[in-house]
């Protein structure tokens, strides 16, 4: 009997459950068992699923199984399953994608930390020296540029996850991004050159914005404690105004302090801030020293008060001073002494005449007139006692030598010997600029103890000659030490 499409062949055989193992177990299928005499002929397609096929595969003897895989594995096309060296390209590629990925990044990162010192530099430093390494940042700049380009090119190019990419597409891809982390790779080394080189300009500039905040914060401190004494002094009574106009001359610079370096620059605001610490310093001071001022101011009123009523008391006793010298001695002992009386009068009017406009500054509180103002009253008064003084000393020094010239004039020649032994110690004969001044000396000692002789003898040329000549021995002793100790 033959199977046909229309009229399938159905053997009269047990279920297939009820076969024999060994003919399932050798092709994992019901075959239909032939009766016996019966020839059959089976045209009917068998159809199996892969696990079928696979189990077939496990189960067929170790010869047959080693001719049926390459067949299995070869057909339907030649890309190669589980790796193979189109997946080793690939990987190589992504490799090289990341270490330029890595230098990309270092790169930057670099950059950026490297412009923030650029900044700091330009805002501190206005030096040549500043302006080339800003020149030479862009020209760095540019190159870094240049080689982030070609990255950025070679990672747009290849897509890397492709599942249909090439050999070649990725070997290629490899190559670029190979050259591409090269170029990365010398940019970040001149980058680090450059930076080395910023090595001092940039410690500079780092030492003055250290400077910067504590600076304007030491200013502001000081404003205020400036503020605070002058508040104190107001308190006391004292109406300070002009340290008050001082303090006030200082906000339009604490505006500026208080809009900062980044609008003013930090060397003007430097410079600022120590101006303004210096003013608002030297205002706090003169405010706390004003109570004790205005004390001193009011004791130097009441001292020079005195004074000038002590030289009011001593001027009148110039003239029987004056009367003495012209009743005993010449008219060159006396005359340069005549108008005393008449001076050191006037002297202690204009000094009451000024004491009075200091007390007035005072009252008002105008400091420096009333410190300029006793000052000048204490000139006036020094002055007078001079005067006064110098006709007593006068009738003092006549009175002595008139008595007893021999004293002073040993006491020039001791002045001369003394000199003398000075300028020939270590030498058998002295310097001439050394022994001719005092040669002359002796012999102006000598005229002036001649001028003694006589009637009415000049004794005060005697005495402003031995004086001159004592000067002159003075001046031999002192020449005469300055150039032995040069020579030592």
């Amino acid at each position: 009997m033959t199977a046909t499409p229309s009229q399938p062949y159905t053997p009269d055989t047990p279920s297939s459950s009820a076969l024999p193992d060994e003919d399932v177990r050798r092709c994992g299928s019901v075959r239909p068992r032939p009766r016996p005499g019966v020839r059959t002929r089976v045209h009917a397609r068998v159809r199996t699923s892969p696990f079928r096929d696979a189990v077939a595969l496990a189960l067929l003897p170790l010869p047959l199984l080693a001719l049926t895989l390459p067949a299995a594995f070869a057909g339907g096309g030649t890309r190669r399953w589980f790796g193979g060296r189109g997946e080793s390209v690939r990987a190589d590629a992504q490799a090289a994608k990341d270490a330029a990925a890595a230098a990309f990044y270092e790169l930057d990162t670099a950059q950026r930390d490297l412009r923030i010192s650029i900044e700091t530099i330009v805002a501190v430093d206005s030096t040549p020296a500043a302006q080339r390494a800003v020149s030479d940042f862009e020209a760095i700049g540019r190159r870094i540029d240049e080689a982030s380009r070609q990255y950025i090119s070679a990672v747009d190019a290849h897509d890397l996850d492709r599942d249909d990419l090439e050999a070649s597409v990725a070997a290629r891809a490899r190559t670029e991004l190979t050259e591409a982390k090269a170029e990365l790779d010398k940019a970040k080394q001149d980058l680090d050159r450059f930076q080395q080189g910023l090595g001092p300009l940039l410690d500079k500039a780092e030492t003055q914005l250290a400077r910067l905040a504590p600076a304007v914060e030491r200013a502001r401190q000081t404003l205020l404690a400036a503020s605070n004494a002058l508040d104190a002094v107001r308190g006391a009574g004292l109406r300070a105004d002009d340290l008050a106009a001082r303090l006030a001359a200082l906000g339009p610079e604490l505006t500026k302090l208080n809009q900062g370096a980044g609008q003013h620059g930090v060397p003007e605001t430097l410079q600022r801030a120590d101006r303004v610490l210096r003013d608002a310093e030297a205002v706090r001071a003169e405010a706390e020293r004003l109570p004790e001022r205005a004390a001193e101011t009011d004791r130097r009123l009441v001292s020079l008060r005195t004074r000038a009523q002590a030289l009011t008391t001593r001027s009148g006793q110039v003239e029987p001073v004056l009367s003495e010298l012209r009743r005993r001695f010449t008219v060159a002992c006396w005359q340069d002494l005549q108008r005393v009386p008449d001076q050191a009068a006037e002297n202690v009017r204009q000094a009451e005449v000024k004491l009075k406009e200091a007390r007035q500054a005072r009252d008002e509180q105008r400091w420096p007139d009333a410190t300029s103002l006793l000052s000048t009253v204490r000139a006036l008064l020094n002055s007078t006692d001079e005067a006064v003084s110098a006709a007593g000393d006068r009738l003092q020094r006549l009175n002595a030598v008139a008595k007893d010239p021999q004293q002073e004039i040993e006491r020039t020649r001791f002045a001369i010997r003394d000199a003398q032994r000075l300028a020939m110690a270590g030498r058998q004969t002295p310097e001439q600029r050394h022994a001719r001044p005092l040669d002359e000396s002796v012999a102006r000692l000598d005229r002036a103890v001649a001028s003694l002789e006589g009637r009415h003898p000049d004794y005060w040329h005697f005495l402003t000659e031995t004086e001159a000549v004592r000067q002159a021995v003075g001046r031999v002793v002192t020449q005469i030490r300055e150039e032995r100790g040069q020579g030592a």
